[in-house]
């Protein structure tokens, strides 16, 4: 599979900004393990279900989240390929910090003579 790893700086911002926050990061994990629905995720949260549609809103226009309908309800379930996205933008910036290392541990180690 060959995921497509470049985000726009607002792609990225809308990321982040949604993860930011523990109850959507929470989300986020609930509903790539299994579909939920807003009603049943607004159950475990000590707040309102509006305030947990605006929680799936800030998801869903991150694209972490896609929510459908069925019957009454809607369906929300976590979209793992813009977390594999995102973790290829982090894997990145893990390489250019390891290569930074490396350059360093070289330079400590050139003898001196």
């Amino acid at each position: 599979m060959v995921v497509e790893t470049e985000l726009s700086d607002a792609e990225v911002d809308r990321i982040f900004r949604a993860l930011a926050d523990a109850t959507r990061r929470d989300i986020v994990r609930r509903t790539l393990v299994a579909q939920e629905s807003v009603s049943r995720l607004a159950q475990d949260y000590e707040m309102s279900f509006a305030a947990v549609q605006k929680h799936v809103a800030v998801l869903e226009r991150a694209g972490l989240v896609t929510k459908e309908p069925h019957g009454r309800e809607r369906l929300i379930r976590g979209n793992p390929a813009v977390i594999q996205r995102a973790q290829a933008l982090l894997d990145t910036y893990e390489e250019i910090w390891r290569s930074r290392i490396d350059r360093l541990d070289a330079l400590l180690d050139e003898d001196p003579n």
